[in-house]
């Protein structure tokens, strides 16, 4: 599968997003939710245009705790477009999962996602991922921190 790389020269997007899980992940009622991490996982690594995860070293990505509530599950990740990310996110098994959503998480109060463009081989942290979620929860969508329904080019400095 081809997937176009248009992105701003020297850009790369990276994207983060919260769930609020409706019981821990070792509770029965999320063994199908667990069971999928990991074929999710590894179908976004192959994905073309996949670039990075943030993970554990043992190559865990819900053991991050971004928040203060343990129910929190935190996802960060790079990709070369927007085309790409959303080729994954709306395709196969990634959206299987995310359309029985309520089945493991409740609805949040504030926007679950938020992307952003960094300069490419940058990898972000999760306190530069908790900045742009306070943008965009404070001020809505700017070049800063964006959405899918409202994607911005960067602002470059020179």
């Amino acid at each position: 599968m081809s997937i176009p790389h248009t992105r701003p020269d020297g850009f790369h997007l990276a994207q983060a997003n919260i769930a609020r899980m409706r019981f821990p992940l070792d509770h029965p009622a999320m063994a199908d939710f667990v069971a999928r991490l990991e074929p999710v996982n590894a179908r976004a690594d192959a994905w073309p245009g996949f670039v990075w995860r943030l993970q554990t070293e043992a190559g865990d990505a819900t053991a991050i705790r971004a928040f203060d509530d343990p129910l929190i599950l935190f996802n960060m990740s790079v990709w070369e477009s927007v085309e790409a990310l959303k080729a994954f996110v709306y395709r196969g098994e990634h959206l299987e999962v995310f359309q029985e959503r309520a089945r493991w998480f409740t609805a949040l109060e504030r926007l679950p996602h938020v992307l952003w463009w960094v300069p490419c081989g940058h990898r972000p942290t999760v306190d530069e991922a908790k900045a742009r979620f306070e943008s965009l929860w404070s001020v809505g969508p700017t070049p800063e921190a964006f959405t899918f329904a409202r994607i911005s080019l960067p602002v470059i400095q020179r």
